[in-house]
C-alpha cells in the first residue's frame, strides 16, 4: 500500500513533506507563511526526533542525533502542504555550556511569544524520569502563555507494559494533570501515534488561541 493509500480514516495521512529552513535567533530569519504551527518542545534526548519522525511516518524527517542538545535552531517542517511542524532546540542537556544555553532560551520564549500562527505546542517527558526543573518551567510558561499543550510520554516502549502506566500515573499527578491529558508514546512500537496525531489535527482546526 503507498503513502497516499492510506484508508482515509487514519489522523495525519502524509502526501507531502518539506524542510523550509532553521531560525537561529530571536527575530531572526523564519519562513514566510501562514500555515498553522505545532510546536515541539522538550529536554535534550527526550526522543523527540524519533517522535517527530514516527508522527509522519518518514525515517528522516527530524535526524536522530547521539549527541544530545545538537539541535541548536528553530526547525520548520511543512505537512501537506496544511500545517508546520516546529522543532524547537532540546533544553537541560548539561554537556553544553552555560552560553550556548542561555542563547536557547530567549529563542524559544520569543518564538512561543510571538509566532502568530502558533496553534499549540507537544511538550515531550521522558517515562523514566521525573520531569525536571526545566520541564515544570517550561509547563508553567506555556501556562502563563495560555497556550494549548498537549503533553507526551515518551519511550513507553523502554519498561514494561505496567511499570509504563505506573510511571504515567505518576508523572501525570506530579504536574497536576488529569490523565486524559497525557498521551504514552512510543516511537518503536508506534503506540500513541494516531492519538498524537488526531489531538494535532484538532489544535489545528480550532481557532488561534491568541484571538480568544
Amino acid at each position: 500500500m503507498s503513502r497516499t493509500d492510506k484508508p482515509s480514516s487514519e489522523p495525519l495521512v502524509i502526501r507531502s513533506l518539506a524542510f523550509l529552513g532553521g531560525q537561529a535567533s530571536p527575530g531572526g530569519w523564519r519562513p514566510e507563511s501562514s500555515l498553522p504551527e505545532i510546536a515541539f518542545s522538550g529536554r535534550s534526548n527526550v526522543g523527540k526526533s524519533s517522535l517527530l519522525n514516527a508522527l509522519v511516518r518518514h525515517n528522516s524527517l527530524a535526524r536522530v542525533s547521539q549527541t544530545p542538545g545538537k539541535t541548536r535552531e528553530i526547525n520548520f517542517f511543512a505537512v501537506n502542504d496544511a500545517l508546520m511542524l516546529v522543532d524547537l532546540p532540546g533544553y537541560g542537556y548539561a554537556r553544553v555550556s552555560q552560553e550556548e544555553r542561555a542563547k536557547w532560551r530567549p529563542l524559544i520564549e520569543s518564538y512561543l511569544e510571538t509566532s502568530t500562527q502558533l496553534r499549540g505546542i507537544v511538550q515531550l517527558l521522558d517515562v523514566r524520569r521525573d520531569p525536571s526543573p526545566e520541564d515544570r518551567q517550561m509547563l508553567e510558561f506555556l501556562a502563563e502563555l495560555g497556550a494549548p499543550t498537549i503533553v507526551t510520554v515518551t519511550k513507553a516502549d523502554k519498561l514494561s507494559a505496567t511499570r509504563a502506566a505506573a510511571r504515567i500515573a505518576e508523572i501525570t499527578a506530579s504536574l497536576g494533570l488529569e490523565p486524559e491529558q497525557v498521551i504514552p508514546f512510543s516511537a518503536v512500537t508506534r503506540l500513541g501515534r494516531d492519538e498524537l496525531a488526531s489531538a494535532i489535527e484538532d489544535l489545528v482546526a480550532a481557532p488561534s488561541w491568541r484571538q480568544e
